[in-house]
């Protein structure tokens, strides 16, 4: 009797674990971006977010739910994607709004439907944004269904969608390195993205993800380090450090 109860308390432990770790994954990787959202909205100013940060992550989080339609993996990833979306959105959308209304002069209207080039990424509508990855989001719909039968495809979207997502604290890595110094970067930003990103790649591991996930996740905690070890090496050449910068400034 007492080896049934010992093994009835375990399995409801497990469970207990399993929904917690499941709902860290879905909203771990929003966290993040409230303190950045909050601040934007307080100080009507986007001074230090850069949106490719948000351009980044709907790629790759669009990608992702491309991929799974190929290869199944498991929900809370499918459903973290999808958060992670509508949180990019919605920071594009208060970026737009207070960056119109903090303009002294009104421009020229740049718009999606313009395909200028160099104003990719930098429209002035919030509909533009949506509209370019509405159109994305079609192609590669249109190419999964047309070639899910091939696993090397399927397997490079995959690969994409975590690499892309995985290289997002590159530019910010190579700031530091040009500038030797970290001056301007929220230092706790980066252990926030550090813990997540090690608790995420743990979650990979043990749940048997794709190993596309597993490699880029493990890329991903690298590129973090490396970027707490520039703070380290770089104390003496740094002004105390600001917050409001973000992974991919």
């Amino acid at each position: 009797m007492d080896w049934v109860i010992s093994d009835e308390l375990s399995l409801t432990v497990g469970h207990v674990v399993g929904w917690v770790s499941a709902g860290a994954i879905i909203v771990g990787g929003v966290v993040p971006y409230i303190p950045q959202y909050r601040q934007i909205k307080k100080t009507q100013d986007t001074e230090g977010f850069s949106l490719l940060v948000c351009l980044a992550l709907l790629i790759a989080n669009t990608l992702r739910i491309m991929f799974w339609f190929g290869k199944h993996f498991e929900y809370p990833l499918l459903i973290q994607s999808v958060i992670m979306n509508v949180a990019m959105f919605l920071m594009i959308h208060l970026c737009v709004k207070v960056r119109n209304r903090n303009q002294l002069v009104q421009a020229r209207q740049r718009i999606f439907t313009d395909f200028e080039f160099r104003h990719f990424w930098n429209w002035s509508d919030f509909q533009s944004y949506m509209d370019c990855m509405l159109v994305f989001t079609i192609l590669i719909s249109f190419l999964m269904y047309f070639l899910i039968d091939y696993l090397i495809f399927v397997e490079a979207i995959g690969f994409l969608a975590v690499f892309t997502e995985a290289m997002l604290g590159t530019p910010q890595l190579m700031k530091n390195f040009n500038n030797k110094s970290t001056e301007g970067m929220s230092v706790g930003m980066v252990v926030m993205w550090t813990f997540g990103d090690v608790f995420k790649t743990l979650y990979f591991i043990f749940r048997d993800a794709p190993i596309q996930f597993c490699i880029c996740g493990a890329i991903q905690v690298t590129v973090d380090v490396l970027i707490l070890l520039q703070v380290f090496f770089y104390r003496n050449s740094s002004e105390p450090v600001r917050t409001g910068h973000s992974r991919g400034d």
